[in-house]
């Protein structure tokens, strides 16, 4: 429980209050409809009430009612309709519970995105895509409604007993004693024998489901490869295995999901036959002692019931906290404050002595690596493939951060204050394009919605990058939707819409990071004229450019080898 509340934000902590509330509030109000089948119930099995009944005296002589058939029609005409206003109060009540279940989702999905998100490069290229977005969806989901609203349910029914078993207790001790000794024993029962392996199926079952969603995710991406080396009969067996042991835990949980049903029936049978025995020599009215009861038992059996199947599901989740922990405390105000603030490149980029070891490495991958680039200048680097160009790169992008020396723009040495400025004046095109599931002018306005993006620049960028002839020849023009992840676009269509998106943002220093090593001989051509003709009309452009082939080099003023 410690661990649940320390994930809940602060701000929902606030409303736990009305939440607490809200259910104290509908188990009163459940249990007042209970209690007024009551009166019901006497004048059914005691038609004399009106006679011999001091409250029912009372209340009649106060309304005036001097027949039975009266009193009758009056007292359902008056229960209906507190049942009726009852279960209205009830549903606004249960907004407040939903409100907060999902109002909690939403942050909790929110903060973990942004948890997985500020970790960086270096940590998400570590991860399983599958597995995080998993988290972010499926485990939050599982934790509100597994985990909170479980709880919230439990406490919501244990109110509901105490007030039943309270107002047995003042009608007769003696059944609100049987009611005590005979339901908690087989709840505490259910409790011990079932605890540490719904615990158990819901680890194993959180452990499968990844398993199975990484093999799926990874079969999907990995399609051309897995089909040609006859791969797949293989991962198909993995995913059969892991689907099995999923469907396996998940038929074990439903099995004991079951149990609390057949636990609360063998209760109230033992209650009932208890019940019997305790009336036998007893001078209280029988009907009446075994109506209220059966009134009790209609709304406690299906309480208990719920309790069970609650706490069945509140073990088979709890799981999702130890998940949901590295988000507690975090801060997602930085991440998601948007500023349009740049660097302008007066004078020079310097890497001083920088050195960079990942996670788990034996030796640093840069060493004292230094390098001075001049405004201006078109730099070109290259050496063996894994020798670190592109870590060189990711450390100046700012996406890795140097083990040690430092970085420094015009003498300004780098940090995360000033990072996002850094990153807003550069532009960056890849050997793999990232495009988005949208048209041609929102994937090189990337990131600004349909209203906010300038199509005038967006035109130019397209004159500049050579790519006004695939334009125009979409039935759209530059509002051409261009499939799943660009599965209309060829390489060279790729890496152009990659130069326009970096023509767009108006940047005044270029990364190509092997934007031409995947594409023929024409088309490399075709992409480094671009790159030429956009450092024609801006000579104060700074371009950096990683290239294996030479030849995508022969506009740099400086070529550095790393070996």
């Amino acid at each position: 429980m410690n661990r649940v509340w320390s994930i809940i934000p602060r701000e929902f902590r606030r409303r736990t209050l009305w939440l607490t509330t809200s259910i104290f509030m509908r188990a009163l109000l459940n249990f007042v409809g209970i209690a007024t089948l009551i009166p019901v119930l006497i004048l059914i099995l005691d038609k004399q009430a009106i006679d011999s009944n001091d409250d029912i005296v009372a209340i009649c002589r106060v309304l005036n009612i001097t027949n039975y058939n009266t009193l009758v029609i009056t007292t359902c005409c008056t229960i209906l309709a507190i049942i009726i206003l009852k279960n209205i109060v009830t549903l606004l009540l249960h907004r407040v519970e939903h409100n907060y279940i999902f109002d909690l989702y939403k942050n909790l999905s929110q903060r973990l995105y942004l948890y997985y998100w500020q970790q960086g490069l270096s940590t998400i290229k570590g991860k399983n895509p599958s597995l995080l977005t998993r988290n972010i969806n499926s485990v939050c989901l599982m934790f509100t409604n597994g985990v909170i609203r479980s709880i919230a349910t439990i406490i919501g029914e244990v109110t509901l007993i105490a007030f039943i078993l309270s107002a047995l207790a003042w009608y007769n001790y003696q059944v609100a004693l049987l009611v005590v000794g005979l339901f908690i024993p087989i709840a505490s029962l259910f409790y011990l024998s079932m605890r540490r392996k719904l615990h158990d199926i819901g680890t194993k079952g959180n452990n499968a489901q990844r398993t199975k969603n990484c093999i799926v995710a990874e079969s999907i991406s990995g399609y051309t490869d897995i089909h040609i080396a006859n791969a797949f009969p293989s991962i198909f067996k993995k995913f059969n295995e892991s689907t099995s042991e999923v469907v396996g835990l998940r038929k074990s949980h439903a099995t004991i999901s079951q149990a609390p049903q057949t636990f609360t029936e063998i209760g109230l049978v033992l209650a009932l036959s208890a019940l019997m025995i305790l009336s036998i020599d007893s001078d209280i009215n029988t009907g009446i002692m075994f109506g209220i009861f059966a009134i009790a038992a209609m709304r406690l059996v299906p309480s208990l019931r719920n309790i069970l199947l609650n706490w069945s599901n509140l073990q088979y989740n709890i799981h999702t906290s130890e998940i949901l922990a590295d988000i507690e405390n975090f801060d997602t105000t930085s991440l998601t404050e948007a500023t349009n603030e740049k660097f302008t490149l007066q004078s020079k980029i310097e890497l001083n002595n920088i050195s960079f070891t990942f996670e788990d490495a034996t030796k640093p991958t840069i060493e004292n690596f230094s390098l001075t680039i001049n405004k201006g200048e078109h730099i070109g680097i290259r050496g063996a493939s894994g020798i670190g160009k592109t870590t060189l790169f990711n450390l100046i992008l700012g996406l890795y951060t140097p083990t040690s020396g430092g970085i420094s723009i015009d003498g300004e040495e780098l940090s995360k204050h000033n990072m996002r400025k850094w990153q807003n004046s550069i532009g960056y095109v890849p050997q793999s394009v990232f495009i988005i599931k949208g048209s041609i002018a929102e994937n090189i306005a990337l990131g600004h919605t349909h209203s906010t993006i300038d199509y005038s620049r967006i035109n130019q960028a397209i004159e500049i990058a050579n790519l006004k002839d695939f334009v125009d020849e979409c039935a759209d023009g530059i509002h051409t939707h261009i499939g799943e992840q660009g599965a209309c676009l060829s390489g060279g269509q790729r890496q152009r819409i990659g130069i326009a998106r970096a023509i767009y943002r108006g940047c005044d220093i270029l990364f190509f990071d092997e934007a031409t090593s995947s594409l023929d001989d024409n088309t490399e051509h075709n992409i480094n004229s671009a790159i030429e003709r956009l450092s024609a009309t801006n000579t104060a452009l700074t371009i950096v450019v990683i290239a294996h082939r030479t030849s995508s080099l022969n506009y740099c003023n400086r070529i550095i080898t790393m070996e």
